[in-house]
Formats: C-alpha cells, sequence, structure tokens
C-alpha cells in the first residue's frame, strides 16, 4: 500500500510501525506517520524520493522514502530542538552533505530570511562538528 495513494493511513502506519509498537521493540527505531501535507518540503522533492522494495519485506510493495536532504531541510524549518539533534547527527555520521543540504534549503518555499536563518545554522553547525 502507498503512502501517497493513501494520506489518511497515517494511523495504520503509527499503530504498525510507531513508538511502542513490535516493530520499534524489534529494530530500535520507530516511524512516525505523517501526512505530506504537514511537511514544508523543498522543490522537486518527490522526484528525488527512495524507493524501497523487498519481496518478503515489504510484501512485494514499493514505499517511497523521502531522500535525506529534503527530509532533513524539512526538519530545519520545523525548528524544534529534537529536528535540529536529527540534523546534527546526519551530518556527523556523513548520511547528509552540507553543501547539498544548503542547496536544498534554498528551494524552501519560505522567506528569504528563514532561508538565510536555516543556512546559518547549518555553516554553524558544520564549523562546529568540524
Amino acid at each position: 500500500m502507498q503512502a501517497k495513494n493513501f494520506p489518511d493511513n497515517t494511523d495504520l502506519i503509527d499503530g504498525a510501525l510507531g513508538e511502542d509498537s513490535q516493530f520499534h521493540v524489534t529494530h530500535g527505531f520507530y516511524v512516525h506517520g505523517v501526512s505530506i501535507e504537514a511537511a514544508t518540503l523543498p522543490e522537486g522533492w518527490a522526484e528525488r524520493t527512495v524507493a524501497v522494495f523487498d519481496p518478503v519485506g515489504t510484501k512485494g510493495n514499493t514505499g517511497h522514502c523521502i531522500e535525506a536532504h529534503d527530509l532533513a531541510a524539512s526538519k530545519l524549518v520545523a525548528d524544534r530542538e529534537k529536528d535540529r539533534i536529527f540534523v546534527t547527527t546526519l551530518l556527523m555520521e556523513g548520511l547528509v552533505d552540507g553543501a547539498i543540504l544548503k542547496e536544498r534549503v534554498s528551494l524552501l518555499p519560505v522567506s528569504f530570511e528563514r532561508r538565510q536563518s536555516i543556512t546559518r545554522w547549518i555553516e554553524v553547525t558544520l564549523r562546529d562538528i568540524g
């Protein structure tokens, strides 16, 4: 079942893969179902989604996940402490590249001032994690 075709199924995602679910207990992480309308994403994000498919694990279905740089940019728009920690970790672990992240921030549908503020945060964070 593709979420893009069933946007009202976020509650099912939370129940099956969410916090304290069997999936969470088994794998050590959880998935939070959120409608795509709740996120502020860079222009072109839909063309950059990453397909996830496994004949057994996904029961033959293909999921489309937001690409890491697009996700990180969206998290920085939310401007919550937990999101800044998450993005810092992505940068530290090399899961996102600072230059690409700044490029994606430039594609966010937010004010120029907000994009500048986010870009400054990225630059300071990159300097701090050196």
